[in-house]
């Protein structure tokens, strides 16, 4: 498999991830706002160096070894600036999760990023199905998988940073999503 390319939509480039990343992700990164519908594994309150151990330990050795894919999320208005990150992983179940930054919610950016990871993870991984974990309770998480045509195929409960809550799963298949284009 080729290094994880650079991908682009119409507002936004997203770069493969790299340890200089690190202190813009601990920037925008530990707010209760962008990380309490995030899986439990985050550890809370997030240490100094979390985004550091996270690239370095998690992130960086999972792209070297081709099981998941990370992504820096910039706008072309400002390519210098991370303000999120979006990510594709090879797990039974999990298979997309992403962050953005509070002052850059709520302007439809997720949806783009979402659209050509999800293109990627189809298309030049030749996955047959993207299933995607979130907290009931992640409002925006929920209504970006309607709007893209993803359905709920199992709750049951999950482990969040903001605590036990109802988890679902939603998934669409490469037929589907085809479909969808």
């Amino acid at each position: 498999m080729e290094a994880t390319p650079t991908l682009y939509t119409e507002r936004l480039i997203l770069r493969p991830l790299e340890l200089a990343d690190a202190d813009a992700i601990q920037q925008h990164f530990p707010h209760w706002e962008v990380v309490r519908y995030l899986n439990a594994l985050v550890p809370w309150p997030y240490p100094a160096d979390g985004a550091q151990v996270y690239l370095r330990d998690n992130a960086l050795p999972a792209i070297a070894r081709g099981e998941e894919w990370h992504w820096s999320i910039r706008l072309k208005s400002a390519p210098e600036q991370l303000i999120g990150n979006i990510s594709l992983m090879n797990e039974q179940d999990n298979n997309r999760g992403f962050w953005l930054g509070l002052q850059w919610q709520g302007r439809g950016l997720i949806n783009e990023a979402s659209a050509v990871v999800t293109e990627y993870w189809f298309t030049t991984l030749g996955r047959t199905v993207l299933r995607v974990p979130k907290a009931a309770a992640n409002v925006g998480s929920r209504k970006l998988s309607q709007r893209t045509g993803m359905r709920l195929v199992r709750t049951d409960e999950g482990r969040f940073v903001g605590g036990v809550f109802p988890k679902e799963t939603w998934e669409i298949t490469r037929e589907e999503w085809l479909s969808r284009r």
